[in-house]
């Protein structure tokens, strides 16, 4: 898609990357996770082999801060509680109503950081199309609807994939249940989070590669969406491997659930740690 010197680049009806010549000359490139984690935009003055980062103004910069601070410290904590959620349970060092309370917590810090970060998409700054490169800041917002874009329409999902596991952590505390009730009430909501997760991950890999996955190991971004996404594949083979058979009425195999829930978190809890680096 190109009007007057722009070049837009990513994937089917997203817009990740946007390069454009400025009034005064020059070109600016606006990508949309460094705007939105960062708060930066590329600028290559006329004449100036080097490029520069045009950074958004200090309001836009402490609310960026103050946003990718609580949702990487959210991932971070709900990370660590499921592990030891599935370390308790894989060790059986605790009850099932032990192990049912530290994922539901766990998973509170998982709702948490899925809703902080669609707040970081609502309110990062913008680009002003065709404009001198810079970056404006507009007022706070609680809620937006933009499924046109990657970025907004990824945390989206995240943030519903974590509403859903909630239900799955709350169901995990009945008690007497048939297998029929277990696999509908408790595994079903497990599976479409853990699918909703993959989905969040794959619009990820779409945003910061701007158009089809690939490996970037030089991007600090695509490691932390590459790290998150390995995690959401761990956390469905867990699922997968909970589901509960009718004829035995025992689980597929509990010792692959158990440790895919251990390593998907841990995952997600480096995701966390590296989200901390990743601040404007």
């Amino acid at each position: 898609m190109r009007r007057r010197e722009q070049l837009a680049e990513g994937a089917g009806p997203f817009v990740t990357r946007l390069t454009w010549e400025p009034p005064g000359g020059g070109v600016a490139v606006w990508e949309s996770r460094l705007a939105r984690r960062r708060g930066l935009l590329t600028v290559h003055p006329p004449g100036a082999p080097a490029a520069r980062r045009a950074s958004a103004d200090d309001t836009a910069v402490a609310r960026l801060r103050g946003l990718n601070a609580i949702a990487a410290t959210a991932f971070v904590l709900g990370g660590a509680l499921f592990a030891v959620g599935a370390t308790v349970a894989q060790f059986r060092s605790g009850d099932a109503t032990t192990c049912a309370t530290i994922y539901f917590v766990g998973g509170l810090f998982f709702n948490t950081g899925g809703y902080v970060s669609l707040l970081q998409v609502i309110n990062a700054p913008r680009h002003v199309p065709g404009g001198e490169g810079t970056l404006v800041t507009q007022r706070w917002r609680w809620w937006s609807y933009e499924p046109a874009r990657a970025d907004w329409l990824s945390t989206f999902v995240l943030f519903a994939g974590t509403l859903v596991f909630a239900v799955n952590l709350l169901d995990s505390f009945l008690q007497g249940l048939t297998v029929q009730q277990i696999n509908r009430l408790i595994w079903t909501p497990d599976v479409i989070g853990c699918t909703l997760f993959l989905i969040s991950g794959h619009l990820a890999l779409v945003e910061v590669c701007h158009g089809r996955p690939r490996l970037l190991p030089r991007d600090l971004g695509w490691w932390i969406v590459a790290v998150n996404q390995l995690g959401s594949v761990l956390f469905m083979v867990s699922a997968i491997a909970a589901y509960v058979r009718p004829a035995t009425s025992s689980p597929v195999n509990i010792d692959i659930s158990n440790w895919g829930t251990l390593t998907g978190a841990l995952c997600f809890l480096a995701g966390g740690l590296l989200q901390h680096v990743e601040r404007p």
